[in-house]
């Protein structure tokens, strides 16, 4: 029982998802889920392992070479894809709780937000299904040429635990639009959902095989599928550094195409001009707030960069507004936010706030674990934070925010960019003027001016230098699952060329 009274969700589903059925792993081992709140098992999961992946990938080839999936026409994909989405929605309350119990995420943001972004995205490119196309080429000789937009083939997606849900559609939904094949791997500290989805996904009426599910860790089922000679496309989100190693592994094996989202640590921008309390909420929720990530995203606003005309009055007010934080079980509706996702992280997190702590920074609010038990962590505020501090350059995927100062629009613009990522940022100014400047001279894939986090289904995301290359969302995420293929052929007696 959840600490506000709700009903914890009964675990259905733990076992491996491969051809349309649950299947134990091939060497019957398991690994255990833990609850974030107080680090007790939710549940044994099969541990997919490179035999595993390799019958997943099987029966991924097997329905693309041979099934019905990319052969429908995309009307008919998107109406089985529309069945899905509902499905979604109507096991809304279930998959809210799932991931709340298993990532620590806040049970109401989840059914609020993180569902329904799951069901919109599935809907959005069933929409897309029947709209791929190719193009007529204007050739200079007697040819008559066209181009052909093809599914890549079998895709292995491999999602991070921060937002299990979205990340599963981020990649499934539009490449089950593509009509591509794929096997699914999630993080091994957030197994449900996914294991949900793939049940859901058999009653939607997707043929076996199109969708399967491999749960396990990292560096065995993520390698396996990275390094696979059969496996056309990996799609990854997660850190840089284990983005590197995928990139290997496809260029050692069949030079498979990959994408890859990986980390940030995006810059929040406060001009002189701005309204001070929306700009403390908003750097706020930039941070600490994060849909109920705990600072787990990777866009997460942790470099805020205020002009010193206002500096002194923000750093009041936030300190303020940090005492109003409640962190606590993410079951409850009163609490902003919930644990870390594992313990792993949490010590992660506490290391850097020692780090910064040494090298100099002074804490404005936190810096201290809380709770008698759970992996929860103060919403922590560093000033006199230097540029060339880990806490500064690194990304702690944490509650930790570094709160700086600056004098002139060219000095922001430096230090904005004075960075090896270049997912997001965030500007706060009424200037127009100063808007357009900072938005085309920061370098990230998403600029948000006078907001913080809005995605959309129709919004293309993704990084510039090491935060990636790809996107999801919009009609650009399609492209990922597509190859373009020319056709040519000589005509004959033409009146025109």
């Amino acid at each position: 029982m959840a600490s506000d009274g709700l009903k914890l969700p009964e675990i259905k589903f733990t076992k491996l998802f491969i051809n349309g059925c649950f299947v134990d792993a091939v060497s019957g081992e398991t690994f255990e889920s833990l609850d974030p709140r107080n680090g007790e098992v939710i549940a044994n999961i099969a541990a997919g392992d490179k035999e595993d992946v390799d019958l997943a990938v099987k029966a991924a080839r097997e329905a693309f070479d041979h099934g019905k999936w990319p052969r429908m026409s995309g009307s008919e994909r998107g109406k089985i894809m529309m069945k899905y989405a509902d499905l979604i929605e109507q096991h809304a309350e279930e998959l809210a709780a799932l991931e709340c119990l298993d990532a620590g995420k806040l049970f109401f943001l989840n059914k609020m937000n993180d569902v329904p972004v799951a069901s919109n995205l599935v809907r959005y490119y069933a929409g897309a299904a029947d709209k791929i196309h190719g193009e007529t080429l204007k050739l200079s000789g007697e040819f008559q040429g066209y181009t052909l937009r093809e599914p890549i083939g079998v895709v292995g997606h491999i999602i991070p635990w921060n937002f299990p849900t979205i990340m599963f559609f981020f990649k499934v939904a539009p490449a089950l639009a593509a009509g591509c094949t794929m096997l699914v791997k999630p993080a091994e500290q957030t197994p449900l959902t996914a294991l949900y989805f793939a049940h859901l996904a058999k009653q939607a009426g997707i043929p076996d095989g199109v969708l399967n599910v491999v749960t396990g860790f990292g560096a065995t089922a993520g390698a396996a599928i990275a390094s696979h000679m059969d496996v056309d496309k990996v799609s990854f989100t997660g850190s840089t550094e284990v983005g590197r190693l995928v990139m290997e592994a496809a260029a050692r094996s069949n030079l498979k195409s990959v994408s890859l989202e990986l980390g940030g640590k995006s810059p929040v921008i406060i001009c002189d001009d701005a309204d001070i309390d929306m700009a403390v909420d908003l750097a706020r929720t930039a941070i600490f707030y994060n849909k109920a990530w705990m600072g787990e995203i990777c866009v997460a606003g942790s470099r805020v960069y205020v002009q010193e005309g206002i500096y002194d009055e923000f750093v009041r007010k936030i300190a303020e507004s940090s005492k109003t934080w409640i962190v606590g079980d993410p079951f409850s509706p009163h609490v902003h936010q919930g644990p870390q996702v594992d313990k792993k992280q949490f010590e992660k997190v506490l290391r850097y706030i020692d780090h910064g702590k040494r090298e100099g920074a002074t804490i404005l609010t936190g810096g201290k674990a809380c709770g008698e038990k759970g992996f929860y962590v103060e919403p922590t505020i560093f000033t006199d934070v230097k540029e060339s501090m880990l806490i500064a350059q690194d990304e702690i995927f944490g509650p930790v925010m570094s709160l700086m100062r600056f004098k002139t629009i060219e000095e922001a613009i430096e230090r904005a960019n004075d960075t090896r990522y270049g997912l997001a940022a965030g500007i706060v100014t009424k200037d127009i003027n100063i808007a357009n400047r900072l938005s085309r001279s920061i370098r990230a894939g998403i600029i948000w001016i006078n907001c913080y986090v809005v995605f959309d289904s129709d919004c293309p995301f993704g990084g510039y230098k090491m935060s990636g290359f790809g996107r999801d969302n919009g009609m650009h995420a399609l492209e990922k699952y597509l190859q373009v293929k020319s056709v040519v052929v000589p005509i004959f007696g033409s009146p025109w060329l």
